[in-house]
């Protein structure tokens, strides 16, 4: 379940998927599998082989990028979302979901 965003966030997010951008969203989360992680950033590309390069880039298994609907999307919980928001500078996801 999602929560934290708004639909305008949501669809900025999604016409920059579209676009072919890599899109970052950050949002509260809750999934009884991943009890210890309260917040998913989903990294989002409309052209998949550039999601699978950042996912390389980044270290990052690109057989879990999720293809479902119009949005293809790679999900970062846990340190890995942390280390790679500071990396691209997204001081104000960062901020709002703590983060910092």
């Amino acid at each position: 379940m999602a929560f934290g965003i708004n639909r305008v966030e949501l669809s900025q997010w999604k016409a920059a998927v579209n676009r072919g951008e890599i899109a970052y969203l950050t949002h509260y989360w809750i999934d009884p599998r991943f009890p210890k992680f309260n917040t998913v950033t989903k990294v989002g590309c409309a052209d998949v082989n550039r999601l699978s390069e950042w996912c390389i880039a980044h270290e990052l298994p690109s057989k879990y990028i999720h293809h479902r609907d119009s949005y293809p999307h790679f999900d970062l919980l846990g340190p890995k979302q942390r280390e790679i928001l500071l990396q691209e500078k997204l001081w104000h996801q960062l901020e709002r979901f703590g983060m910092m």
